[in-house]
């Protein structure tokens, strides 16, 4: 492979498997860059993609790509691909990934065990960018505007004055925090991390450590959960009152027991996929990480020390 100063897109295949609007916008930049790009499982819209090609099947889209760039939400339990415009799940099992060239690398959110295992199988690296502060502060807005939507159509109350909590203190839950607080709810932020709640407090929100969730339920009037592991369980759920509007933002397996949420008689909604509210801004923040992910790899191939 040439050295990344040399690097030429036109040589190389990137397979753009599942997702949604945003992985149109993805392939499109990638293209423009010169790269050979087919996609498969993401809405194709009635125009195309410039410079992209619809691949005919799954297998066809893997044949001899130097790259496939699956879709930041997580991979759900059954090791599918978020892919809700394919007509079947897309696995990416060990005999998929064989018909990458070699060395090969794919560019996710993150993966699970049984992709793990199948990429080592077949020497393929794998590259997450789920946790990437940059890319995470970039698509924050898209997911933050998102998520006020669903509060505005799923609820007969303002956010203004409204009792609301947020769980969890990341990237996203803080952007969520600081949004809440300036729109003029009343704000409880529960959290693990000390500094994390010492900073919702600087930010204007009553920080709360995550024992106190059942003592606080009662009042709330929203919940609002950030954390990729569950945390709100029915020791919580159970303590709310019906109809409170409660929202799971993490990918698989989530933060909220949600068959037990809607059980209850609550308003639950796992609100995956946000960023797809503004895909072409989105699908640009992303395109930058990948973009440097593949830019690093060829270097690496070619003998190369990158640093950033």
């Amino acid at each position: 492979m040439p050295a990344e100063n040399d690097l030429n897109w036109k040589s190389m295949k990137i397979a753009v498997i599942g997702g949604d609007e945003r992985e149109q916008e993805i392939a499109r930049l990638a293209a423009c860059d010169g790269a050979t790009v087919v996609a498969y499982g993401f809405p194709w819209p009635p125009e195309g993609v410039s410079g992209v090609t619809l691949a005919s099947s799954v297998e066809a889209a893997f044949d001899d790509a130097d790259f496939a760039l699956f879709p930041i939400p997580g991979i759900s339990a059954e090791g599918a691909l978020f892919a809700p415009a394919s007509p079947l799940p897309i696995v990416p099992s060990s005999g998929l990934l064989a018909r990458m060239k070699k060395p090969a690398s794919i560019i996710l959110g993150w993966a699970d065990e049984n992709l793990k295992a199948a990429a080592e199988a077949n020497g393929i690296s794998l590259q997450e960018y789920e946790w990437d502060q940059d890319l995470m502060y970039l698509r924050g807005p898209a997911i933050v505007e998102g998520l006020l939507k669903i509060v505005i159509e799923k609820t007969r109350i303002t956010i203004h004055s409204a009792n609301v909590c947020v769980v969890g203190q990341g990237t996203i839950g803080s952007l969520l925090t600081r949004t809440l607080i300036a729109l003029g709810a009343r704000v409880s932020v529960a959290a693990r991390n000390p500094v994390q709640r010492a900073s919702a407090f600087a930010a204007g929100a009553v920080p709360r450590e995550l024992d106190e969730l059942p003592e606080l339920a009662s009042g709330l009037d929203m919940l609002f959960s950030t954390v990729p592991h569950q945390i709100v369980g029915a020791s919580v759920l159970s303590r709310l009152r019906p109809g409170t509007l409660v929202v799971d933002l993490a990918g698989p397996p989530g933060g909220i027991d949600l068959p037990s949420a809607t059980g209850l008689g609550l308003n639950a909604v796992w609100a995956r996929g946000l960023g797809r509210r503004a895909p072409v801004t989105v699908g640009a923040s992303q395109w930058i990480g990948i973009r440097k992910r593949i830019e690093s790899t060829w270097a690496q191939h070619a003998g190369q020390v990158v640093r950033f």
